[in-house]
């Protein structure tokens, strides 16, 4: 097919021609480099895009992450440590966490650091099959165990969109394995009930108890938010009211567009 193309071409045009042999034969070359190994295409949510150059690339928004990357602040700066002592099935702390800690979360990650820790009123036994009860019962348990589970295999940034789309969800539990196929699909079900049903899973619910019991002051209520390790009760109520704002006031270093509202001009990808 290629020989009977060539012949049709008249001389004069055999530059352009030899050209395009060229480009066909490079064109069968990496057609044949693919089909022996594969380039993955973009498998990661919008949140993971900008994590390296690598997904970047695959994903076709390296000038976007660079439009991003302008308008992050001083990484020596420490960040405000947010921490949330909490229980899955309480009806506040499922409303702190995704209306005030995700969101804010999101659009400060580079200035602020959260920390989860699944326990809240549990109660750890001493002996049994069951060694803690919760205050919603066994399904709270249950929860609890997934989402630390998910927290220590993937870690905070991987396992933080799972737990707000199970803790969004009409039932926390019920949405769990649909929400960690949806936010990491390299992480399989499997290997979290492996996690909750053997001697991990409630190894993490041990350490979460003792973190809990461990507060000072002692917490009298959850969600119970720490601001670098710190709890006052102006701290709390103003967490609950806008941790938005509060996470901007306490950040120390140069506070980003999204805290002062100030307009930076970027040369804006747009579809």
């Amino acid at each position: 097919m290629l020989r009977k193309a060539l012949a049709s071409v008249p001389v004069s045009n055999m530059k352009f021609a030899s050209v395009l042999v060229l480009l066909f034969f490079c064109s069968t070359f990496k057609k044949s480099q693919g089909k022996s190994k594969p380039k993955p295409g973009c498998e990661y949510p919008p949140s993971q895009w900008c994590r390296s150059l690598e997904i970047a690339i695959e994903c076709g928004v390296q000038k976007q992450c660079l439009e991003l990357n302008a308008t992050r602040p001083n990484s020596a700066v420490p960040r405000v440590e947010v921490t949330l002592y909490y229980e899955s099935l309480c009806p506040g702390c499922r409303v702190f966490l995704t209306q005030q800690l995700f969101p804010t979360w999101a659009m400060l990650h580079d200035i602020m650091e959260v920390k989860l820790v699944p326990y809240g009123n549990a109660q750890e036994l001493p002996s049994g099959n069951s060694p803690f009860t919760c205050q919603h019962g066994e399904p709270e348990c249950q929860s609890n165990m997934i989402e630390a589970c998910i927290l220590r295999s993937v870690g905070l940034y991987l396992a933080f969109p799972v737990i707000d789309c199970m803790e969004s969800a009409a039932n926390v539990l019920d949405a769990a394995q649909p929400c960690l196929q949806l936010h990491v699909p390299s992480m399989t079900w499997d290997s979290v009930t492996s996690c909750v049903k053997g001697e991990l899973g409630f190894k993490l619910m041990h350490e979460n108890a003792l973190k809990t019991n461990a507060l000072s002051p002692a917490k009298t209520h959850v969600p119970w938010v720490t601001i670098n390790g710190e709890y006052t009760d102006d701290f709390q109520d103003n967490a609950m009211s806008s941790l938005f704002n509060l996470v901007c006031k306490m950040y120390k270093g140069g506070k980003p567009p999204a805290c002062t509202g100030a307009q930076k001009k970027l040369d804006r990808s747009l579809c």
